[in-house]
């Protein structure tokens, strides 16, 4: 029967309306026996309901955009496969927007609000001070994750992440307790806020042990292989002297190794190599890293979670801070 619509099958079914649409909708307030009679009348029929309309009118309704700083950043590609993941479980859909590592988040939004008009925003990464400057001209329900910074206070910001100052100071203490003293440290300058904590992290387990954090051992890097290799071939070519390594992030530990494979070193044997946020291939690379592992699902979960009451009850913002986990693999040994 061509051209068949919904009234049709409801005719046939001896249905009402509103049951067929139950049907079509999966809805569970269908008694079983009416649903498979009413799905075996839409077989025979060959009748597919027209859902594009209504997927279209829903995904209007119910999306969120992900603003992404930083294209280059492995632990942001895993992380938004699981926020994609969590946002569907409340049925809502991620729209993705990438932006460079130095690009200012918040003029992004805003050109993206006037265009797209989502019902909520997530931050992946982000500078606190474009944050303190513009983040005020955004109106939706909005959450910063895998970052908590104590000098933002808005209505509508949540936060969800580790502790990055703690999560460091765990990294470089577990280097100190293998013996290390020479420490080199790669990471991003200070205006990225997690870099900044990274660093006062990694002095705090220094002064811990009585040791003093070395302006020399400190490579700038932005979180990327390429920019990781040739910071720490400027520290090789600077004749700096250490024993191990703290990298701020995976991507710049991989980055890193290859440097110093490539000059002769082995790692552990000669330089002890410690990451952070513990993305899949950590655990796949020889040798396997020894690293901070931040909880991605969780924080996901967690982002998702709050951004949803804050849409659909009005409720307040919330900071989070989640536990990250020391997974110790090859890369560091004693000394």
């Amino acid at each position: 029967m061509p051209n068949m619509t919904i009234k049709d099958i409801a005719r046939l079914s001896g249905c009402s309306v509103s049951t067929i649409s139950r049907v079509i909708n999966d809805r569970p307030d269908v008694r079983p026996e009416t649903k498979e009679k009413v799905l075996q009348m839409m077989r025979e029929s060959g009748f597919v309901p027209n859902t594009n309309a209504r997927q279209l009118k829903i995904q209007q309704s119910r999306s969120l955009v992900f603003v992404v700083k930083g294209t280059r950043n492995l632990f942001f590609s895993d992380f938004l496969v699981q926020l994609q993941r969590a946002a569907t479980l409340y049925g809502y859909s991620g729209i993705v927007s990438y932006l460079d590592e130095n690009a200012n988040e918040i003029d992004a939004a805003q050109k993206i609000l006037r265009e797209i008009k989502p019902k909520g925003m997530i931050f992946l990464g982000g500078s606190v001070a474009n944050f303190q400057q513009g983040f005020a001209s955004i109106t939706v329900p909005a959450v910063l994750t895998t970052l908590v910074s104590d000098e933002l206070d808005f209505p509508n910001l949540s936060m969800v992440g580790v502790d990055d100052r703690a999560a460091a100071r765990t990294a470089v203490s577990h280097l100190i307790a293998q013996g290390h003293r020479k420490i080199a440290v790669l990471g991003g300058p200070a205006t990225s806020y997690p870099s900044r904590m990274r660093r006062l992290g990694a002095q705090d387990a220094m002064e811990d042990a009585g040791l003093t954090f070395d302006d020399r051992l400190y490579g700038l890097s932005n979180y990327d292989f390429e920019s990781a290799y040739h910071a720490m071939n400027s520290l090789l070519a600077r004749r700096a002297e250490f024993t191990a390594l703290f990298a701020m992030s995976d991507v710049i530990a991989f980055g890193a190794i290859r440097a110093l494979v490539s000059a002769g070193f082995r790692v552990p044997e000669d330089v002890s190599v410690i990451g952070f946020d513990g993305i899949s291939m950590s655990r796949y690379c020889v040798p396997v890293m020894t690293t901070i592992v931040q909880p991605g699902e969780q924080i996901a979960l967690q982002s998702i979670e709050l951004l949803v009451r804050q849409i659909e009850h009005g409720a307040p913002a919330q900071k989070i801070t989640l536990q990250p986990e020391l997974q110790v693999g090859e890369s560091v040994r004693a000394v």
